[in-house]
């Protein structure tokens, strides 16, 4: 692959937005096979004029990688950085090809093509000089700085061409190994969901470039076309180096380094610094032998099972017959007489007896799920953590919630309860407590409480989303109203939720996953407006809203908000019951009509919030409280009185009607006399 034109757009081109004020993308210029599985442009730098340039589109539910970007990110790192890796520069949104925003990563652009696009033999002397001191020179300076890859590879490894070294591709666009193949990573990392396989050591990176070492030795990917699930399982079943190398005849050098970079427990595997001198790694020979098989294999679903890592294997991604083998017992006879390990099969007893005589309360799968955990962990240390059939590395839960939050994967649902349950059950913790040495459990403690409290938060406060966020500080909001926006700081929020607005007149602006975006990301006070949002389902109150979008305008944005102003306006009824005098209601509506079409929502909060307008509303609600008692009192008194007064009305009038008759009966006796 050449290097990406360096032409900068002429004056007369339309200003691009910047990301970090200096890189603008070029969506009209694409570089393929260059972002390491993921689209690539050519990118532009308007600040220093560097060239040689990319810019990686990131994924929306799967973050880029914030502590590599806070380590090698920068120019300044990019000038005095490592030579042998494709360091980013910094991230930020731009206009993507479809119209959208999309987060870019910006980085160098590859010096040639992808490995993958020539694939030959290549001799022995090309993969330790061109290869492998280049690539661990870069991993043993990632590993100086608590870094990791996680993405070395024959399509993410390039060259500027015959002779030159190997420079490793950008890995930081995407969650650790999210895109990695199962050929690529040891069978405990591709066994995890995508987006759970964790930061990992410097180890796998040795493992993955093992990996690399053998396809260019052999000139072709290994296992090509097999399934992802069966080269996992052939590594499990017959050790990573003999799955790989199969019948291929390596040279004894080569044969005793990958030996080594292969092997199944990462503590045995070279670091980086040895594998600059490959005579000292060669000579480094502590990979473990294959595991003992059993004479007869044991059956679980559909996998032939013939010692306890495949067991393991089996038991994690199948958990329903899994399950059913370990409660009969089964397995413990497979252990003893099988493998004659009778102390595992103790353990792993003891350990199914006491979880099964102490379930959850009410919580009957999160007592399986549980159950089985403990089973794998006691038959392998080295699998990762494995909960109702998901299994993943407990630092990347963090990006698997991310994960769940795409509506277009249907099995996002189940995976996302799968995830809440064992949040709830605290299954961290209980796994950390059986790996001994390999894992301190202290901190998988710490961890797992402070998830907890937050996924039980009252309202949008909590949940899922809210660790979403909180878990993945550069993960853009997800909510459905902003899906053409790419909103991962709240000084964005506000100008995405007025355009939102604007195109289709909200029931409500914030939210879900705007409220748990704003609690994760806001300080004290804004968590706490989002904590007035109450526990009930369904639409909340236009006052808490108000006073939420208020105070985000006052602290980010204080331009004016139209379209949100108008929303106001819509519900300007329910935002005057706050008074209850009528008289004062009618007089404020023209006022906050007025304040609303010009969209500043901190002065309308201010109206409504105003100390002495409340306290005159309260006089007159009192004064008409008086009033109101002062007439019942009345109505009371002519109730209590009725019965007399109408006896005396009844009197009075017969006396009255008894004067009329007597004056007509006179009246008609004088007319008589008179003639």
């Amino acid at each position: 692959m050449a290097k990406p034109p360096t032409t900068v757009p002429s004056a007369a081109s339309p200003p691009a937005r910047l990301i970090d004020g200096q890189f603008s993308v070029d969506i009209t210029r694409p570089i393929p096979g260059a972002g390491g599985g993921l689209p690539a442009f050519v990118a532009v730098d308007r600040g220093e004029g560097r060239t040689g340039l990319m810019a990686v589109q990131v994924r929306r539910y799967l973050p880029v990688r914030p502590l590599a970007l806070q380590t090698l990110g920068g120019p300044a790192f990019a000038r005095n950085g490592i030579e042998e890796l494709l360091s980013p520069l910094a991230y930020g949104a731009a206009p993507a090809p479809g119209g959208e925003e999309a987060g870019f990563l910006i980085c160098e652009a590859p010096p040639g093509p992808a490995l993958s696009v020539s694939l030959r033999p290549w001799a022995e002397t090309e993969l330790l000089t061109l290869v492998l001191r280049p690539a661990a020179r870069a991993l043993d300076q990632l590993a100086l700085r608590g870094l990791t890859h996680r993405g070395i590879r024959v399509d993410n490894v390039f060259r500027a061409g015959v002779g030159h070294p190997v420079v490793l591709g950008c890995a930081w666009a995407t969650p650790p190994a999210a895109l990695q193949p199962a050929i690529a990573e040891p069978p405990y990392v591709a066994m995890c969901h995508p987006a759970a396989r964790g930061d990992g050591t410097i180890a796998d990176d040795v493992y993955a470039l093992g990996v690399l070492l053998l396809t260019l030795a052999l000139g072709r990917v290994p296992l090509a076309g097999l399934s992802e699930l069966e080269i996992t399982r052939q590594k499990l079943d017959l050790g990573s180096l003999a799955a790989l190398v199969g019948d291929h005849r390596l040279g004894s050098f080569l044969a005793d380094l990958l030996r080594g970079m292969l092997a199944e427990d990462p503590d045995h595997r070279p670091p980086p610094a040895l594998l600059l001198d490959p005579a000292a790694a060669r000579s480094r020979r502590t990979a473990a032998r294959p595991p003992s098989r059993a004479p007869r294999p044991i059956q679980i679903g559909d996998m032939v099972c013939w010692h306890p890592r495949t067991l393991a294997h089996a038991v994690a991604t199948q958990p329903e017959p899994g399950l059913e083998v370990l409660r009969t017992g089964v397995v413990g006879q497979w252990l003893r007489r099988g493998l004659g390990d009778g102390p595992l099969a103790v353990h792993l007893e003891e350990q199914i007896r006491i979880r099964g005589a102490m379930p959850l309360p009410d919580a009957p799968i999160e007592t399986e799920a549980m159950l089985l955990m403990r089973a794998v962990a006691i038959l392998d240390p080295l699998a990762p953590m494995c909960w109702d059939g998901l299994n993943l590395w407990p630092d990347g839960l963090g990006t698997l919630i991310a994960a769940c939050q795409d509506p277009a994967v249907p099995a996002n649902v189940d995976l996302a309860g799968r995830v809440a349950r064992m949040i709830s059950a605290e299954g961290q913790t209980a796994w950390a407590s059986h790996r001994g040495d390999r894992t301190d459990a202290r901190s998988p403690r710490m961890d797992a409480r402070q998830l907890h409290t937050l996924l039980y938060l009252p309202g949008p406060g909590g949940g899922l989303a809210r660790l979403a966020y909180q878990l993945n500080p550069l993960l853009p909001c997800t909510s459905p109203g902003l899906d053409s926006r790419w909103v991962a700081q709240l000084a964005e929020l506000l100008p995405a939720l007025d355009a939102a607005a604007r195109r289709e007149r909200p029931v409500e602006p914030v939210g879900p996953a705007v409220a748990g975006f704003v609690a994760a990301r806001g300080d004290r006070g804004l968590e706490a407006a989002v904590a007035q949002f109450g526990n009930t389902p369904g639409p909340v109150g236009p006052m808490a809203q108000l006073r939420l979008l208020a105070r985000l305008q006052a602290r980010y944005h204080p331009r004016p908000l139209p379209a949100l102003g108008a929303w106001v306006a819509d519900g300007a009824d329910q935002l005057l019951s706050v008074f209850q005098s009528r008289p004062r209601r009618i007089k404020l509506r023209p006022k906050l009509l007025e304040l609303a079409s010009t969209g500043q929502l901190t002065a309308l909060l201010t109206m409504l919030d105003d100390a002495d307008t409340k306290r005159n509303d309260d006089r007159d609600v009192q004064r008409a409280a008086r009033d109101l008692a002062l007439i019942d009192s009345v109505l009371v008194r002519i109730g209590r009185d009725g019965p007399a007064r109408a006896e005396q009305a009844r009197r009075i009038g017969q006396e009255v009607a008894a004067g009329i008759g007597l004056t007509a009966l006179a009246t008609l006796l004088m007319v008589a006399a008179l003639g």
